[in-house]
């Protein structure tokens, strides 16, 4: 049986470029570092950000404030409009909200806004809630518990511990 010899394909390995090695190297003279000037010099090396005297962009951009993007909550948000997709008496919350196609991710928090109105009464189960959102629920004749708060339960206006 004769013996297979495995041949990398033509051109799959370069030389490595020869640089400052005579005239008829093709890479002589100023070896690919044009000419003059500070990083055609030996140890010519500007740090990083240098802008050639230039006021850097890191300089230039204010860096004030506080950023808490570490441990900053992302909410997916509801208008309360929205909610009227829903029949009389329905639970909602993420995955009925997901179901419906009003959020993309039924993993993520959930706030619901006050925008628009709603004129059926359902039981709503969300992360977040702003305090018109609230009212006009407890109006239309829901139930809000907010999942941070298990303990909470507000119905018809009235706040008790259960």
């Amino acid at each position: 049986m004769e013996e297979l010899r495995i041949r990398k394909p033509r051109g799959a390995t370069k030389r490595k470029k020869m640089l400052g090695r005579g005239a008829g190297s093709g890479h002589g003279c100023t070896a690919g570092k044009g000419t003059k000037g500070q990083n055609s010099r030996s140890g010519g090396v500007t740090r990083l950000g240098f802008e050639g005297g230039q006021m850097p962009l890191f300089r230039r951009v204010a860096r004030r404030g506080f950023s808490n993007h570490r441990f900053k909550k992302l909410y997916q948000t509801v208008k309360i409009a929205q909610l009227n997709l829903f029949v009389e008496g329905d639970h909602v919350d993420a995955e009925a909200l997901a179901a419906k196609g009003i959020l993309k991710n039924p993993k993520l928090l959930v706030k619901i806004l006050g925008n628009g109105e709603l004129s059926k009464k359902l039981k709503v189960q969300v992360d977040k809630l702003t305090s018109a959102a609230r009212q006009k629920i407890l109006k239309a004749g829901g139930e809000v518990l907010e999942k941070g708060k298990k303990d909470k339960v507000a119905k018809n206006g009235s706040e008790s511990n259960s």
